[in-house]
């Protein structure tokens, strides 16, 4: 297991503590990410999608990009709020979004680096470049992540918290 890696990581709760490294490492990846203090837009969204927390937490194995707190309120700025509201009451639009950051092959760091792209549950992929102490994810759509903190492990998943919403391609 690599070590976790960016510059986000230092901002989560420390050891055991609810949403630490230690704490999320037994945990499947819906409730770990549930207790993060980082992903509360992104696990409120997760519960607006019937059954998907499910979903991620009975997989047996996944790499879930997790955009943070931050970047879902960049894309609603963007987009507009009646645009992102609108996503959010869709649950077909917002179950692919989300689908979108999952991929069903459990990678970290270096083997993400070495693969160059993921395949994402909702289809499409995403393409992965080393960015020397991070890593840059870019969407479909031609715009980037970057990775904040890294390799944080759970149970079924390794979770890669991001700064952006990463969007497929129109």
């Amino acid at each position: 297991a690599d070590d976790v890696f960016g510059a986000a990581c230092s901002a989560l709760p420390q050891g055991s503590e609810p949403g630490g490294l230690e704490a999320m490492g037994p945990q499947p990846v819906a409730t770990a990410a549930s207790t993060n203090p980082l992903l509360t837009t992104l696990v409120a969204a997760v519960g607006m999608v019937d059954g998907l927390g499910d979903t991620l937490n009975s997989a047996p194995a996944l790499t879930v990009y997790a955009p943070v707190d931050d970047a879902f309120a960049a894309t609603q700025a963007a987009v507009g709020d009646e645009a992102f509201n609108a996503l959010l009451a869709d649950q077909t639009a917002l179950g692919g979004l989300l689908s979108y950051h999952v991929s069903g092959t459990r990678y970290d760091r270096d083997s993400l680096v070495e693969a160059g792209t993921s395949t994402q549950l909702a289809g499409g992929e995403v393409t992965v470049a080393d960015a020397g102490d991070t890593i840059t994810l870019t969407g479909g759509d031609g715009n980037s992540a970057t990775v904040l903190c890294g390799n944080i492990p759970t149970s079924n998943a390794t979770v890669f918290a991001i700064d952006a919403v990463l969007m497929p391609a129109s």
